[in-house]
């Protein structure tokens, strides 16, 4: 059965079963803290299990894209190592939220891959959870009876609490699970050695395939256990494993989920899959990653050095140092790939058709820039093998590498075994463990259990219409981190405040309390759909009612800002075309900034045309158009553009100004003319195809402007004001060239009648000419000095020191012959002086220089260079 069949079979299943079949959510979490990526079919309906939604249909079935590679859930280093683990992967689940629960589970899952999908039950083993005394939970007796009606009950097994109560966290939903394994080893295989003893053994051929969650309980901070007001079914089962299975293969990497793309990476690389574990390892994991790369590059993440845009460039230099290393590719290729995946997945999962050029031109400028960290590196272990003493290379130095370059420490390990040398991976790990270490303490952060003080099952967000209003906490909660302190986070039954999402900041402002004293709320997040404001203090008595205000100032100026970038989008694709697309945005107080697609540096008329564009906008006083709850097919066909990535309900909020119109649950300004001025103050490339402008509005435009005359009155009295400022300091420039030009040329003719001198002075020390002084030059021309001396002078040992500004310099020459032949080397030289200059340097074996704040040491180092040589 074809994948896409696979697919198919089960939707229409628990369709039939009165199910509401619901598409993906996106895998990249744009209004999560608590989560980078989707990581479990779960994630999108985490706020029915929290009791903080209400549920609209009690049974749904779907195919969630899923990513692991962080915290908790990581499968990245495994993947490609064995032939099941992924990092992007699709969940097939069916849920139900207070509605069936253990019985129709186990009764349907069993009907679906035994009466439908006719997998043999022969091959087929199920788990119950055996209890846990520390929790107080017993054996689960009723999942035991219900699977006896369909399985044999020798193929019913007990399992732990790791394997059998599954969790969402440390805190939250959880409850047992009963786990459907199956063997797919051969007949032969299966004689010798019972598939029941290798279920949870991670044997490759005997792996779980469905789990079906029982979420009866809410874990509380102290680790103890309480019913939920109502039970759920959350269930979730590989597609990927399930297709191996139906297809009779021996791995996932067989099934036609996969076959294109290696087939595909066989013919770029010209290598072939199955003859060599390591080519095979490295083609299972390029064909894995392109797919997670491709799949969060579409929902709206890029690659960058923070966050989520972090995990997916990890995941991408994973892919392109495999085929680097083990199939010799040193040119991009993994790009080529987007277009087998988009041909093979892009029917269901249509944004990979909508992005097909952004993903793609994303990929590969980014193998460019590895392949040229890659060359880097390589050239900077050169210098690190170079320099070592012996064949054990520092473990501190390689961490230095794979920490600051970004150079991958089993290429480094590699490249040395080709060597005859190791590493020093004691002190490698050492130096991993103690950044793993700061980095965990950072991150510590501990949260109490929510305090309930009122029931209230939906709170109801009012920040439209008014700023202020009397409220009550409804809950709340302590948080604590190394970094923030202790903060209080409050939820009220009805808010002004606005929770930061798309792209706009959260609303700040305060919390009356007695005698006129105020608590400030900082930050307005959501969480599972709650409005959480955070605050560094809590009431005396949190019961009582209390008045809260936004902050007037800061929301003017946010909503300035918000409505500004809808009139630079409608902007651009006026200005560069309709093949723009919003990527990202940003919008502050302070400033706005929006991410779009397009090709090329916008030409300073295209920028003028924009700003033009906007500010006529503007000038029109253009009112706001609000049409809140209206249905999602109203608000396209009336023309809202929605954005991939993002995540809409049946009903939304459009937002126009004229002809702008969008989806958009943000704060506006109520006309157009509130903006007074727009002003574009950067335009640069953030990735390939996806460039960033930054921009100003109100306030901020005004004192842009009152700071630019500013500046210009001053350099205006500077030219002694002059009627054209633009003309003198393009006479002065030339001036200066003209100056420079001079210097050089006085340099040259200081350096050429230096060095007449300086050859007298070589002396011949146990066959070394040898020569220290401290010379009046600056470090350009110490350098050229240095060569040309070394052009002259046979086995020359040079060293120079030098003083500008209070700096002292050391410039070290040796001869590449004595490099050799006496185990010379500059860069240790100048090391070893420096420190009496108060300072350090380095470079290479035969050049190397050194910096400090101590001239009077110069001296003394310049006298201690022939204690190299004597």
């Amino acid at each position: 059965m074809k994948s896409q069949q696979v697919r198919k079979e089960f939707l229409n299943f628990f369709e039939s079963k009165k199910h509401a079949i619901v598409p993906s959510s996106p895998i990249v979490l744009k209004n999560d803290p608590t989560l980078m990526f989707a990581n479990a079919g779960m994630v999108p309906f985490k706020e029915y299990f929290l009791g903080q939604k209400n549920i609209i249909d009690k049974r749904i079935a779907d195919t969630q894209k899923c990513l692991r590679v962080s915290g908790k859930h990581n499968d990245l280093e495994e993947v490609g190592k064995d032939t099941y683990h992924h990092t992007m992967f699709e969940m097939l689940g069916n849920w139900s939220f207070g509605d069936y629960f253990k019985k129709e589970a186990i009764s349907w899952a069993w009907e679906l891959l035994v009466d439908v999908l006719k997998i043999d039950k022969n091959c087929l083993y199920v788990t119950v959870f055996e209890g846990a005394k520390e929790d107080g939970l017993s054996y689960d007796q009723e999942a035991y009876d219900y699977w006896k009606e369909h399985i044999s009950e020798d193929r019913i097994i007990n399992g732990n609490k790791k394997d059998n109560f599954w969790e969402m966290g440390t805190q939250g939903p959880c409850g047992p699970c009963s786990e459907i394994h199956v063997d797919i080893r051969s007949d032969e295989e299966k004689a010798k050695i019972s598939g029941k003893s290798l279920v949870n053994m991670d044997h490759p051929q005997v792996v779980e395939i469905w789990n079906l969650v029982f979420m009866e309980f809410n874990r509380k901070a102290n680790g103890s256990l309480e019913k939920l007001p109502q039970q759920h079914v959350d269930t979730g089962m590989g597609f990927e494993r399930l297709c191996m299975v139906l297809q009779n293969k021996q791995s996932n990497y067989d099934t036609d989920v996969f076959t294109p793309l290696i087939r595909e990476v066989e013919a770029i690389t010209n290598n072939n899959y199955g003859k060599n574990e390591e080519i095979d390892i490295a083609i299972r994991v390029i064909s894995d990653h392109v797919r997670a790369v491709a799949f969060a590059i579409a929902d709206g993440q890029l690659p960058s050095n923070t966050g989520a845009g972090y995990v997916i460039r990890r995941i991408l230099r994973r892919a392109i140092r495999y085929g680097f290393t083990f199939l010799t590719i040193k040119e991009p290729f993994i790009y080529k790939l987007v277009l087998t995946l988009t041909k093979q997945m892009g029917d269901y999962f249509p944004e990979l058709k909508a992005q097909h050029q952004l993903i793609t031109n994303v990929i590969k400028e980014e193998e460019i820039s590895f392949l040229r960290t890659l060359d880097q590196g390589l050239v900077l272990l050169d210098g690190i093998i170079n320099n070592t003493q012996g064949k054990e290379v520092s473990g501190k130095k390689a961490f230095e590498l794979f920490d600051t370059y970004g150079f991958p420490i089993d290429l480094t390990a590699l490249i040395l075994s080709e060597k005859g040398m190791t590493l020093n991976e004691v002190d490698f790990n050492s130096e991993l463990e103690k950044q793993k270490n700061r980095s965990r303490a950072a991150a510590v952060v501990e949260t109490d259990d929510w305090v309930i003080l009122y029931d209230d099952d939906e709170e109801e967000f009012i920040g439209y219409d008014t700023l202020e209003a009397t409220i009550k906490i409804t809950r709340y909660r302590k948080v604590s981190s190394k970094k923030e302190g202790d903060i209080y986070q409050l939820v009220f039954n009805m808010t002004p405040f606005y929770a930061e999402g798309g792209g706009q900041v959260g609303d700040k402002g305060y919390l009356e309390v007695t005698n006129g004293n105020i608590i400030y709320i900082v930050d307005t997040k959501k969480e599972n759909n709650l409005i959480i404001h955070f605050a560094k203090s809590l009431p005396k008595d949190p019961t009582q009612k209390f008045k809260v205000v936004v902050d007037e100032t800061q929301r003017f100026r946010t909503a300035c800002n918000h409505s500004a970038t809808h009139l630079l989008q409608q902007a651009l694709r006026e200005v560069l075309g309709t093949h723009v697309e919003q990527k990202g945005s940003f919008v502050h107080s302070k400033n706005l900034r929006f991410d779009f697609s397009h090709y090329a540096k916008l030409t300073v008329d295209e920028l003028r045309a924009v700003e033009d564009f906007v500010n006529a906008r503007i000038n029109n006083k253009l009112p706001l158009q609000e049409f809140r709850n209206i249905p999602m097919e109203t608000a396209l066909k009336k023309g809202a553009m929605a954005l991939f990535g993002e995540k809409y309900g049946d009903t939304v909020r459009t937002i126009q100004f004229g002809n702008s119109i969008e989806l958009c649950g943000g704060i506006h300004v109520q006309n157009t003319s509130d903006i007074w001025h727009f002003k574009i103050t950067s335009e640069s490339a953030i990735a390939a195809g996806i460039r960033r402008i930054e921009a100003i509005t109100n306030d901020a435009a005004k004192e842009f402007y009152f700071e630019n005359n500013s500046v210009y009155s001053e350099i205006k009295t500077l030219l002694k004001n002059s009627k054209n400022p633009k003309k003198a300091i393009v006479d002065l420039q030339e001036e200066n060239t003209s100056l420079k030009k001079q210097i050089e040329g006085l340099l040259k003719d200081k350096t050429k009648s230096l060095k007449g001198n300086l050859i007298n002075d070589v002396e011949a020390i146990n066959g070394v000419n040898f020569l220290a002084k401290k010379i009046d030059l600056n470090q350009n021309s110490i350098k050229d000095l240095a060569f040309d001396l070394g052009n002259q002078i046979d086995n020359l040992f040079l060293l120079v020191g030098s003083e500008s500004e209070g700096k002292a310099f050391l410039t070290c020459y040796i001869a590449k012959n004595l490099v050799e032949e006496k185990q010379l080397n500059a860069s240790k030289v100048v090391r070893e002086l420096g420190k009496l200059i108060h300072g350090g340097g380095g470079g290479q074996a035969f050049f190397a220089t050194a910096g400090g704040r101590n001239p009077e040491g110069i001296e003394q180092a310049l006298e201690k260079g022939k204690n190299y040589i004597s």
